[in-house]
């Protein structure tokens, strides 16, 4: 019988150890071909907006799943007391088409999108790079982190919010966790001293200026993720090397959508998408002075293989609570379908 899963049912079993190692799995098979995944649709709404995302993958795990992810974004609900994101999953066997699964998905895309960052560090960054500069400390940040520490031997982070107190706590919490040195910081500081720079931020405008990047540098562009959302001066990306996600949802809704609208920047400019990068169809950094740039829009395979993994874990361990949607089915015609996966 389909499993329907809670958020704490999904945290229970799932870490930043084998969300990294599912995500990497689902970028080896983007870049293998082995994925199915129209780019996400927005319904924009006076107060935020919802984005619809679907698709397939083959061969994660032995088996072909498939599935949908209905997501909001309102950046006003903290203010009401509530999540900024919330997220559902379906999760579907493709041959079949029956539910496996109804499950929150608000976890899972902190996960997902935690882990896409930490496997562009681990193939695009320095591999002796210990310092990181987080720009926002929201929520996404801490995953950010989090997963990253499963990629790089990470010493010293600086952290810089326009609300000072919200980098303080970040810090404070973040250093109590994982015993690294971590401190808030003023944004030039943190760009500067940065070996891996991290924005989670909503910005529409730039906050980050050509003048302060180092040489060497990587930098995870992980907020825009609509149109008309940017974090970096335009003048960083001519002077990097850009690696994307996924053309069809970057150009229109991450870090290279505004420039490219404005003409300051052309797809010819975009190196890779992470996916071929990770398969060796593309090399990564050709030297220690290169600029390094991930841009993260976050893909509903990435979701996919989070929720997968989760799914399996959960119905192994006996946890969550079972339903049976197609009450004109009898539930032993879905029996095969249910143990199959």
């Amino acid at each position: 019988m389909s499993l329907l899963l809670t958020e704490d049912e999904i945290r229970s079993v799932l870490d930043t150890g084998n969300s990294v190692q599912a995500v990497e799995a689902a970028f080896k098979a983007y870049g293998e071909g082995r994925i199915n995944m129209p780019p996400k649709a927005y319904l924009d709404l006076p107060a935020g907006d919802f984005r619809a995302m679907y698709g397939g993958i083959k061969g994660f795990n032995g088996r072909d799943i498939c599935g949908l992810k209905w997501v909001n974004v309102h950046p006003e609900n903290p203010q009401r007391g509530l999540p900024t994101v919330m997220a559902k999953i379906l999760l579907n066997d493709p041959e079949t088409a029956v539910e496996l699964a109804d499950m929150d998905g608000s976890y899972i895309t902190d996960m997902r999108t935690g882990a896409a960052g930490a496997i562009a560090a681990k193939y695009l960054s320095r591999k002796d790079a210990s310092n990181v500069g987080i720009i926002g400390a929201g929520r996404q940040a801490r995953t950010q982190l989090e997963c990253l520490l499963q990629v790089r031997d990470i010493e010293h982070v600086k952290a810089y919010d326009v609300d000072w107190n919200k980098a303080e706590k970040f810090a404070m919490e973040m250093a109590d966790k994982f015993k690294i040195e971590c401190i808030a910081s003023s944004l030039e500081k943190a760009v500067k001293a940065a070996d891996i720079l991290i924005t989670v931020t909503p910005s529409r405008t730039p906050v980050v200026s050509k003048e302060i990047i180092p040489d060497g540098i990587h930098i995870n562009a992980i907020g825009a993720d609509a149109r008309g959302k940017e974090e970096l001066d335009p003048e960083i990306l001519k002077r990097a090397k850009i690696i994307i996600d996924d053309w069809d949802q970057a150009s229109h809704s991450g870090e290279i959508n505004v420039p490219l609208e404005k003409g300051m920047i052309s797809k010819d400019d975009i190196y890779a998408s992470l996916g071929d990068v990770v398969v060796g169809k593309k090399e990564r950094r050709s030297d220690d002075e290169e600029i390094t740039i991930f841009d993260s829009t976050g893909l509903i395979i990435q979701d996919l293989v989070i929720a997968y993994t989760a799914y399996r874990l959960c119905k192994e361990r006996g946890i969550g609570s079972k339903k049976h949607f197609l009450s004109r089915i009898p539930s032993e015609k879905l029996e095969g379908i249910y143990n199959k996966f």
